[in-house]
């Protein structure tokens, strides 16, 4: 059984998908006009391990993720680089795929366009006029939202406490400060489309609802992205979609936590804002995923380079672990089971999915990751080694690392000599009373399974 935090409801509910065996997913992409930013990673890393762990309940995920390929930040790029909207929109899409495919994201089952939507779109808000909920003006189209009387539920406001910030900008044409544009008329040169109301492009709102109808139907299981898109962006899709549909447009909404840099908010003018394609060439994209989902999807996270090598080490523990563990079948002798160990790595394994059934809690679900690697290293210290347990325990890393989308297979076990090189550091600073470089060599060698004994003739090691 699994529990998700609802949005909407503010409180955890079982998941009941609409079809048995099958999950209507939507998650909004990025605006395709740059690089994605670490906080567009968020989300990307967090509901695919979403995704991940339903697939591996045995559900059949239809995951739908867009991209955003025509808006205002496009047409801005487009006159600044002297080059067409779609050109660019295809360079970063591609520059997507190369970064989130480092961080292990798995592609969506449909990447959908706003371009390729546009007839779509047309006929959505052709509708929305017809019922009376939306209203051509001079080239424009605006969604009544007052004819909405849901309006709100998702961010949990009401229309009176929106209407005194509420304010109609120059150049607007709208009837109410409370309506939203649907479709905005094109300015001279800029790309356009042809309408019953006049060449024009879509308003942001209507892509995502068009898009999720289109793929996944009048009503979904779940809809994400992250907090800072509850209002107004997921509060407009709720009453277009239920106008259009008359149907609840999605069962469960999910939306991740802010992410900060250095306990300060991310931002251009703070000089903080830090790009994907850029963070992957310092920091290994395996760890970079494994500090993102150290932390609840819910709960923000601070980024900081001590935190992210934290992570590091707690990843290179468990993989330490585990390629020893493959070593070690080489020379394992007998078949024969530990019953006891059967039962640590049974239970270990119950934990970890309570903890994901339980709104996907990778935090908690790593604590349990780390507990088994512990358990395994105690088992790699016996003089001989079952052949049935090791790859019991293989196999929970295994299901693990495929849930959470972490590669155990790419860390480097420490070459003996770089051990040697490692020990004679070590001692040379516990000389010259550099205590806190010998611990954390220590603390290093020991997250690799390197263990150090005082001998006679000195420190010698031995591998856990």
């Amino acid at each position: 059984m699994v529990l998700i935090f609802n949005s909407l409801t503010r409180q955890k509910e079982t998941f009941e998908p609409i079809e048995a065996g099958r999950v209507r997913m939507y998650v909004c992409g990025p605006t395709v006009y740059n690089y994605i930013h670490i906080g567009n990673a968020r989300p990307a890393i967090a509901f695919d391990t979403v995704r991940r762990y339903l697939e591996y309940k045995g559900y059949e995920v239809d995951y739908v993720s867009n991209f955003t390929d025509v808006d205002d930040k496009l047409i801005k790029a487009s006159i600044e680089l002297k080059e067409e909207v779609p050109v660019i929109a295809n360079r970063f899409i591609d520059a997507f795929f190369e970064d989130t495919g480092a961080l292990n994201v798995k592609r969506a089952t449909h990447h959908p366009r706003v371009m390729d939507h546009m007839d779509d779109i047309i006929e959505f808000i052709q509708v929305l006029v017809d019922k009376g909920h939306a209203y051509a003006s001079e080239g424009d189209v605006y969604f009544r939202t007052r004819s909405f009387d849901q309006y709100g539920k998702l961010s949990h406001q009401s229309v009176d406490d929106l209407k005194v910030g509420a304010r109609i900008e120059t150049g607007e044409k709208k009837q109410d400060p409370l309506d939203f544009v649907l479709w905005k008329q094109a300015k001279p040169d800029e790309i356009k489309w042809s309408s019953p109301w006049g060449d024009g492009r879509p308003g942001w709102h209507i892509e995502c609802s068009v898009m999720a109808h289109r793929h996944l139907g009048d009503t979904i299981d779940i809809h994400a992205g992250g907090q800072d898109l509850t209002f107004p962006h997921h509060e407009n899709e709720i009453a277009q979609s239920e106008c259009m549909t008359d149907s609840t447009f999605a069962n469960y909404w999910m939306h991740n936590g802010y992410i900060n840099i250095d306990n300060e908010k991310m931002s251009k003018s703070l000089g903080n804002f830090i790009l994907v394609h850029d963070i992957i060439k310092e920091i290994n994209p395996n760890v970079l995923r494994f500090f993102m989902i150290s932390v609840h999807y819910r709960n923000p996270i601070n980024y900081n380079r001590e935190l992210v090598e934290a992570a590091e080490n707690g990843l290179k523990r468990i993989q330490s672990s585990y390629l020893q563990a493959k070593e070690r079948l080489g020379t394992a002798v007998g078949n024969g089971g530990d019953e006891v160990l059967n039962q640590i790595i049974t239970d270990n394994l119950a934990t970890f999915e309570s903890h994901m059934d339980d709104d996907f809690n990778t935090a908690n679900a790593i604590t349990a990751w780390h507990d088994l690697a512990t358990e395994l290293n105690k088992y790699l210290r016996r003089t001989t080694t079952s052949e049935d347990v090791l790859n019991r325990f293989i196999q929970a890393f295994d299901v693990y690392s495929g849930v959470l989308g972490v590669e155990l297979d790419e860390a480097e076990v420490l070459l003996d000599e770089e051990i040697e090189a490692l020990i004679e550091e070590r001692n040379e600073a516990r000389k010259n009373r550099d205590f806190a470089r010998a611990d954390q060599i220590r603390d290093e060698l020991k997250d690799q399974g390197i263990i150090l004994e005082d001998t006679k003739e000195g420190v010698r090691f031995r591998r856990g």
